[in-house]
This record gives C-alpha cells, structure tokens and sequence, in this order.
C-alpha cells in the first residue's frame, strides 16, 4: 500500500524484477551436491531402472558351479565318473610326476597352501577349549556314578532271583 492508502499494483517494470530473483536463487542452489532439478532423480524412480537381471551369477559362482560338474574319464583301461577339479588334479599330478617343472612347482604350491588352511582352521576353531574340556570330564563323571549306582541296585535283584530259584 502507498501512503495515499492505494494499492500498488504490479506493473511490467517490476514483474521482470521478481523472475530474476527466482532464476538467480535457483542458479545459486546449482553446484556440489546440488545438480540441477531437471537431472535429479525423481521420487519413487530408481537410477538403475533395469539393474542387475534376477539369477545372474558372478564369476565365483560360476567357477565353482564348473569345478563341480562331473566328467568320464578314462583310468586304467576303466571309465570313471569324477569331477572336473579331480580330474585336474590328476592331470597336474601325473604331469608333475613325469618331469614337467611348471607342473610341478604349481603342485607344490596347491600343496602347501592347502596345508596351511588346514593348520590354521585347526589352530582357529580347536574342537574343544579348556571349560569345555571340564565340563565334558564333568558329565563323563557322572554318568560313571551313575553306571556304579546302577550295578549295585542290579546286584541284590541277581541274588534274590538265584534265591527264588533254589527255593
């Protein structure tokens, strides 16, 4: 309102005014972290639409699905049904084994390193600690007392038994 108690009416002077301010107040929220509304994501819409097809297996899977698979192999004039990471295996040894030394370094080297994950599933997860251990020695106990007290309520029946019979 004027003083003179007019309203003040928007004239085209001023509208451009007002549209600048709004352009500048959107450029200015346009930077890092703040893409431009056009290419943002929109609400409820996924950035990746099709993604990742459902069943699709990753390399690991698949290797391990292949080791697995069954395959005839010939051994000793007989046929044989073995896996293919057997009939690997065979194929290296009987390689190293015949004096081939890349053949043979790798079998060393599968060798020690299945050792190693032996021992150290061994020294990880031992089967049995030293509270387990008492524990264990503690039911065993009781069940040899319990065997004892039984032999014993057994005995006095044999007798009355043999007792029954003579008489």
């Amino acid at each position: 309102m004027s003083p003179d108690g007019d309203e003040q009416q928007a004239t085209p002077e001023t509208k451009p005014e007002l549209e600048m301010d709004t352009e500048r107040e959107s450029e200015a929220t346009v930077g890092y972290c703040n893409p431009p509304g056009g290419t943002r994501f929109k609400k409820g819409v996924s950035g990746n639409p099709k993604g990742r097809p459902k069943g699709s297996l990753n390399v690991a899977t698949v290797f391990m699905k292949t080791l697995r698979e069954r395959v005839v192999i010939n051994e000793n004039g007989q046929r044989k049904t073995v896996t293919k990471l057997e009939a690997a295996l065979k194929q290296l040894v009987n390689k190293s084994a015949s004096g081939d030394i890349r053949a043979l370094r790798q079998l060393i080297e599968l060798a020690r390193d299945a050792e190693a994950k032996q021992n150290a599933s061994a020294v990880q997860n031992p089967v049995t600690n030293e509270l387990d251990q008492e524990v264990m020695e503690g039911i065993i106990e009781r069940f040899r007392e319990e065997e004892k007290e039984e032999e014993k309520n057994q005995e006095p029946h044999e007798t009355n038994d043999a007792d029954d019979q003579r008489g």
